[in-house]
């Protein structure tokens, strides 16, 4: 049996599990968000992220890093993403002072997305942090695709 992928969203978003816990940290802290910016973050995944890839890089959503690496960008809020994205009416919803969400992906396979790392810059703007997480996501790909390949 074929599956079929809804053409709107022709991108699928999994996220990384570590081996030894078998957690998503990703996932885990998504729900930890903020109601508000766990709700531009879903927005942005589904209008943007699961609509267009990796070549959110070409443009403000995001950037290439290297390595099979890409940061994805959020700024805006769900109501401001709706609004930029769809024909639907954006529900009317308070905004947070500041959104400025990272997250760290890799494109593998037929359209899918593999999340690895994530933060709130807006709580933590430094390059430091910025560079942690970086490094965090290259550690945790470099462990996915060693188990994909068995080595």
């Amino acid at each position: 049996m074929t599956e079929t992928r809804d053409p709107d969203y022709p991108y699928e978003i999994e996220f990384y599990d570590d081996p030894e816990t078998g957690r998503a940290p990703v996932l885990e802290w998504i729900l930890e968000l903020d109601p508000l910016l766990r709700g531009a973050l879903g927005t942005a995944m589904r209008e943007v992220l699961q609509r267009h890839g990796i070549a959110v890089c070409h443009g403000e959503w995001g950037k290439q890093l290297g390595e099979g690496l890409f940061e994805f960008r959020v700024r805006h809020s769900a109501e401001e993403t709706v609004a930029m994205f769809t024909d639907r009416p954006p529900r009317k919803e308070p905004r947070p002072d500041k959104i400025a969400l990272r997250v760290f992906g890799h494109a593998h396979g037929d359209k899918l997305l593999l999340l690895l790392a994530g933060y709130d810059k807006a709580a933590d703007p430094s390059d430091r942090r910025q560079d942690r997480e970086i490094e965090l996501a290259r550690k945790r790909l470099t462990e996915y695709r060693g188990r994909r390949t068995g080595t």
